[in-house]
């Protein structure tokens, strides 16, 4: 039915002002201001359209996965732009990195969550 429809996801934020700072100037994506909120362009065509909601509540679940070749690296740039890894304990529990080894237990990939400033989870995944 919809194999042929253009699509797109969207979420949303507290604060646009500072979701265009952090998606545009701390994970380099191409943010695009329209009247309705912003358009982010991600690698490969795909787009994320993020708008303004007065009672936003953060999501909790991942909203956003980036896929990296290096999660090491990618979580250091993370950091080092000021981003904050979350941690876990018991099942998937993180190490002091903020990254879960899944790869190395049979349970997935590595994979290690942030959120933006609006509390939203984001992911990098290691392919």
């Amino acid at each position: 039915m919809f194999s042929n429809t253009p699509s797109f996801c969207s979420f949303s934020t507290n604060d646009l002002k500072q979701a265009q700072e952090f998606y545009g100037k701390i994970l380099g994506l191409k943010v695009e201001d329209k009247p309705e909120g912003l358009t982010i362009h991600l690698h490969g065509g795909g787009e994320a359209f993020i708008y303004p909601k007065g009672n936003h509540q953060p999501a909790s679940f991942t909203i956003l996965n980036f896929l990296v070749a290096d999660i090491e690296k990618a979580v250091g740039l993370l950091k080092g732009k000021g981003v904050v890894m979350e941690s876990y304990e018991g099942e998937l529990e993180t190490d002091d990195q903020g990254i879960f080894r899944g790869k190395s237990k049979g349970q997935g990939p590595n994979i290690a969550w942030f959120k933006d400033p609006a509390g939203n989870f984001l992911s990098v995944i290691e392919e």
